[in-house]
């Protein structure tokens, strides 16, 4: 959560306040966790890289390129999984659900 929550506050749109929103449901088989930002947003091109190894997306900010391809292997590690949905200059909202 620490990486999702620390991007959202990496990747603001400036011009605008930051917006971040955690939120969680917990259903009889599973936890889904929420992190949603009012950030710079990805085209669906780069949803689909995003998980990547060394993936470096916006590059105006230091980063190695390894938090969310860790984050997605920990994740499926737990048998759970992990989804973006994001539009550019709109943000993002990342899912990740885990089972109980």
């Amino acid at each position: 959560m620490y990486n999702l929550l620390s991007n959202a506050i990496k990747y603001r749109a400036p011009g605008r306040p930051a917006q971040v929103q955690l939120r969680a449901h917990c259903q009889p088989q599973h936890l889904t966790l929420e992190v949603q930002d009012n950030g710079l947003g990805l085209t669906a091109e780069q949803q689909g890289r995003l998980f990547g190894m060394f993936r470096r997306l916006h590059t105006h900010v230091e980063g190695s390129g390894v938090g969310l391809f860790m984050v997605k292997r920990l994740v499926e590690n737990a048998g759970g999984t992990i989804q973006v949905e994001s539009q550019p200059e709109k943000g993002s909202t990342f899912r990740v659900t885990l089972p109980v």
